[in-house]
């Protein structure tokens, strides 16, 4: 058993922590976007956005195609 080994890691150890914390925090983000409830909550803005005027047919059919890109992990299509 080396001994010295534990020494040579001590100073990426703050370097470990913080990537375990941003990957804890990707998780819990990833979670929270694909529940059921936030999708249809945030689908329910789009189309009350649209029904008050504030964006056009045009940018929700986007703004929702993105949305579930995010979810569902399809690549939004470009037409332009």
């Amino acid at each position: 058993m080396n001994l010295l080994s534990p020494l040579w890691k001590f100073p990426f150890l703050p370097v470990q922590g913080l990537v375990k914390i941003a990957e804890l925090l990707q998780e819990e983000a990833d979670r929270r976007t694909r529940q059921p409830a936030a999708l249809r909550q945030r689908l329910e803005e789009l189309q009350e956005a649209r029904a008050s005027g504030l964006i056009s047919e045009e940018e929700e059919a986007r703004a929702t195609e993105e949305l579930f890109g995010e979810v569902f992990g399809v690549p939004p299509t470009t037409n332009r």
